[in-house]
């Protein structure tokens, strides 16, 4: 029996189908009469730049993104929050002219599924409701407030049917949108640029521009519906009102389930380190995105294992294609160097079309995250990065260093980045939860964000047996490998019956620095018989030869930029230095073969 002083629950209205006809019909009107209307007053559709945010905002603004957590929610606001991020990423970085009118919708366009967006919650008729492209209510609000602050003009604005107490609809500050009669249009007699940006929690809008009087101030009538009357809040969205008999709520049918978000894994070069720790960190549910089914291809380098309880999609064709493509064009330099750009960049835009909006947490390859962040698909989630090599900038700054101490190099200096690709790269890294690597520079690099894992130790080959004098270098000979200091350290009279092979074809060139120095091509397996290997790199990311090496025993001379583990065999020097590897190469060559140096 109810206690007498407990309030009776408010009487809820069930909406009908003959209801949503004719809101549908009187929709359809309204947008016919502003299609008209933009006929006759067109707008152009503003152009965009790239966002430098180096100058304070004239406004902004931020809302919380993962307000509904339960289970039963979840779907509705993982859709909202996707439609946020392709919102986000179309008007990101909008240059809006001194005096031209800034529209949403003209520069958005109409949501559909064939742009990324998807059901997410939407305010209609008093209940929270899936419609495509749901939710951007929460960016039109933010652009509104920052427009405000800001001391734009505002042109049309029209303020939401309910008040939600604690919304910045009791403030006045809320701005709704409806495609496409229901607009969010503002003007200044400057220009100025709008920065629409996800993080992992929180929608920020900031407003760039730079004041100026000069300008005359030309602004048609402000359109400002009057406020609405507060009313209480809905008691859940359409999944969770309880209200199963609606025709509108999914979760009176079989294809609505609770959910709580997972995690997709968006992986492209197969390393043994990565594949141990993602498959001890996948739980039931989770996606796999892969270039594809290495075993069935027989291509080892994608030879990814996936977890029995976690789904699969494969990039099978655009990888067969870049694979391909990539057979034809040269060996090194930036001719490669910019395939491999292209090739990573349809990669990503092809995972970034497969991911679920109900992934909450990623773990991404390196040479995809820059390209995952331009396009707006880390925004709302937390992220992890398999990092595969030197972030670009620290990595150029490497190869500006070497390419200074041998300015006649052809290889140093033949190929950068474009900066928006570092900075874009720069800001995720900046944003990602961990730095996962193997690397033990680059995990010092990173410091307490990195998680440093153990490398793949290879089995020791059996038939090892080092030969006095024979030293094996693991790469070609180029620069960027430390080929210049290893010949200089070379040119010692110390040295006179080295063994000196060479595993790769590419090299310097005319400024080949072997020119002088007795040695000879040889082939992977004279590894095996060799009394050192020396790798006196300045980019050396996969050192998986100098990690066989230590399994055979064999003494091993690197630099630090290499990232092996500690080891007894290992003689690590700082950097790349002909004195260090003479010194290295001096004090093992004679422990190991006495007399024989001078035979």
């Amino acid at each position: 029996m109810k206690s007498m002083s407990e309030k009776p629950e408010p009487e809820r209205h069930l909406p009908s189908r003959a209801q949503a006809l004719v809101f549908e019909g009187k929709a359809c009107l309204l947008r016919l009469r502003r299609s008209l209307s933009n006929i006759r007053n067109p707008l152009p559709k503003l152009g965009r730049e790239p966002c430098h945010s180096e100058t304070e905002p004239l406004g902004s603004a931020s809302s919380e993104l993962w307000t509904h957590q339960s289970d039963a929610e979840f779907p509705l606001t993982a859709g909202k929050i996707q439609n946020l991020r392709v919102a986000c990423a179309a008007l990101n970085g909008t240059e809006v002219p001194a005096n031209a009118t800034f529209s949403f919708w003209k520069q958005l366009g109409r949501t559909s599924a064939g742009k990324g967006y998807v059901d997410g919650r939407e305010l209609r008729e008093g209940c929270l409701i899936p419609s495509i492209g749901g939710g951007l209510c929460q960016l039109s609000n933010m652009l509104y407030s920052a427009a405000l602050d800001a001391g734009l003009d505002i042109v049309e604005r029209h303020a939401h049917s309910r008040t939600i107490p604690g919304s910045l609809a009791e403030k006045n500050r809320d701005a709704t949108v409806f495609w496409n009669y229901v607009d969010l249009r503002f003007r200044a007699p400057f220009p100025f640029r709008l920065e629409t940006v996800l993080t992992g929690n929180e929608l920020s809008v900031r407003i760039f521009g730079k004041e100026s009087v000069s300008a005359p101030v030309t602004t048609p009538r402000k359109v400002m519906k009057q406020d609405p009357p507060t009313r209480s809040a809905p008691s859940g969205d359409c999944l969770a009102c309880g209200m199963t008999s609606c025709f509108r709520n999914p979760a009176a049918t079989d294809a609505h389930y609770p959910d709580s978000g997972h995690c997709a894994f968006l992986l492209d070069e197969f390393w043994p380190e990565f594949q141990t720790w993602c498959s001890n960190h996948s739980e039931k549910g989770d996606h796999w995105l892969l270039p594809l089914d290495g075993d069935r291809w027989n291509k080892r380098n994608y030879a990814w294992s996936v977890p029995e309880h976690s789904s699969t999609e494969y990039a099978t064709i655009k990888t067969l294609y870049y694979s391909y493509k990539m057979r034809r064009v040269p060996s090194q330099g930036a001719t490669r160097q910019n395939a491999l750009l292209r090739r990573d960049i349809a990669l990503s835009k092809h995972y970034g079309r497969q991911l679920d909006p109900a992934a909450r947490h990623l773990i991404v390859s390196q040479n995809l995250l820059p390209h995952l962040w331009r396009d707006g698909h880390l925004g709302g989630r937390t992220f992890d990065v398999l990092m595969t090599r030197w972030p670009m900038k620290e990595l150029q700054h490497r190869l500006d260093e070497a390419a200074s101490a041998h300015p006649n190099s052809p290889t140093l200096s033949d190929f950068r980045a474009e900066p928006e690709f570092s900075e874009a790269e720069e800001a995720a890294l900046n944003t990602a939860a961990r730095i996962i690597t193997p690397h033990r520079a680059v995990a010092e690099y990173f410091g307490s964000r990195a998680l440093l894992l153990d490398w793949e130790i290879p089995e020791p080959d059996p038939e090892s047996i080092p030969k006095p004098g024979k030293v094996f270098f693991p790469a070609s000979p180029l620069g960027r490998k430390g080929i210049y200091e290893l010949a200089e350290a070379l040119q010692s009279p110390e040295f006179p019956n080295l063994d000196l092979v060479i595993l790769g074809p590419a090299n310097e060139a005319e400024h080949d620095p072997l020119k002088s120095i007795p040695h000879r091509k040889g082939s992977l397996s004279e590894l095996k018989n060799a009394s050192v290997l020396v790798i006196p790199a300045w980019i050396e990311h996969q050192p998986r030869l100098a990690l066989q090496a230590l399994s055979n025993g064999i003494t091993v001379i690197s630099t630090r930029a290499c990232g092996l583990p500690h080891h007894p065999q290992l003689v690590e020097i700082e950097k790349p230095d002909s004195g260090s590897i003479s010194t290295a190469l001096r004090e093992l060559l004679i422990e190991t073969q006495g007399s024989a140096l001078t035979a």
